[in-house]
């Protein structure tokens, strides 16, 4: 094969089928690990510079995860060369994520070369895959300056400390995130189905960090209080799964599917799920803080980070709920917002009452949601999951 057909073979590899890959699911697996890596470096510093600095990393992540969401629904990941790049994404990614619990000290200058590598893969893949489309080339280069900024930015924030360094941060993921919006969106590409089933995957992924800080977190010893709240966080993952998953999921995959091919569904993708997503996956991470905290003694009550971040976790995640529905349809869910209010509200109980009461409380108004809302629109509910599954 010659240097133009390998060329050729390159171009012409796009995706056809909307279904998640293994390797897709592979290169997750690395997600996995930043997402609990955040969570052991906001648990080791519980103070509120440690809670922005760790919010500060994950958003990063996100948004590299982000960009290869978008890549890998326009460009097949099995086929050819395109693998090859996807497993050299994967390591840099792994190194960006090993770096995270000192991505503010000795190895910022690590986490920012790995950072540089897994978008400067991401780029190159997108470049290929637009050789012969004008329009989704431009969006390329734009978002390949935005890119440059971001990073470049990182790298000097390597060279600093202190609060000038977490605004330097602050900059570059402000200019990273705000690239699609600047160099516009008409060019972009996706598959609808795929991009709704990737999204519901990593907060399934999220989920799973719930579920490991409890596992961290009973590594202290089981007895009677830790059993319980092993068990209530395990409600509130359930919860939380219910709360995406039971009609959410796919009343916003009908809703991209039906939107029209390009600036409408690509903005639609944008705002809704790179954008509103990343509250949901952080409102998950700051539980999953919240609960390893929560197992070392169940019967004080939390500190004030850590109180924030179960009640506040919970509060964030259901709020991006919230808005995910505005962005979607344009309606309002009232339930979900009160809610969110309520767990907010539990803040200063959590102060005073034993973790595991704050616990007990916020996995009952959680049930108490679902509840309402399996009640109240238990006819759209059944309508919905009919259609999604199949049936007239």
């Amino acid at each position: 094969m010659d240097v133009g057909e390998r060329t050729h073979r390159l171009t012409a590899v796009r995706r056809e089928e909307e279904r998640v890959t293994p390797l897709e699911l592979f290169f997750d697996l690395v997600f996995v690990l930043a997402l609990t890596q955040c969570t052991t470096l906001m648990a080791a510093d519980p103070t509120w510079g440690g809670l922005a600095r760790g919010l500060l990393v994950l958003a990063v992540l996100w948004w590299s995860w982000v960009g290869y969401a978008w890549l890998t629904s326009v460009v097949d990941p099995e086929e050819g060369a395109v693998r090859i790049a996807i497993f050299a994404a994967m390591a840099a990614f792994l190194v960006a994520a090993l770096s995270v619990p000192n991505a503010f000290g000795e190895d910022a200058l690590i986490f920012a070369c790995a950072y540089a590598i897994v978008r400067s893969a991401q780029i190159w893949l997108f470049t290929i895959a637009s050789r012969e489309e004008p329009e989704l080339r431009r969006s390329v280069i734009g978002l390949a300056a935005s890119t440059a900024i971001g990073v470049t930015l990182l790298i000097c924030a390597s060279f600093t400390d202190g609060w000038l360094q977490g605004a330097i941060w602050s900059l570059a993921l402000l200019l990273d995130l705000g690239g699609p919006y600047v160099f516009g969106s008409t060019g972009w590409q996706l598959m609808p189905g795929h991009f709704a089933e990737r999204h519901g995957l990593i907060i399934i992924i999220a989920l799973g960090e719930s579920i490991v800080a409890i596992g961290v977190g009973a590594n202290t010893g089981l007895d009677a209080g830790v059993i319980v709240a092993a068990v209530l966080g395990i409600a509130i993952a359930a919860a939380l799964w219910w709360l995406y998953f039971d009609v959410v999921v796919w009343l916003a995959e009908r809703r991209l599917s039906e939107a029209t091919p390009g600036r409408e569904q690509n903005e639609l993708a944008r705002d809704a799920y790179s954008y509103l997503h990343f509250p949901m996956v952080a409102g998950i991470v700051l539980l999953a803080l919240g609960l390893k905290k929560t197992f070392l003694h169940v019967d004080d009550p939390l500190d004030t980070v850590p109180a924030i971040a179960l009640v506040g976790g919970v509060a964030v995640y259901l709020l991006a709920h919230v808005g995910f529905r505005w962005r979607l349809v344009h309606t309002f869910s009232r339930q979900r917002f009160v809610a969110a209010a309520v767990a907010l509200a539990l803040y200063p109980l959590a102060r005073e009452l034993p973790a595991l009461v704050t616990l007990a409380l916020a996995a009952a108004l959680l049930c108490m949601l679902i509840a309402y809302e399996v009640l109240r629109f238990a006819e759209r509910r059944a309508s919905v999951r009919r259609m999604a599954h199949g049936h007239e």
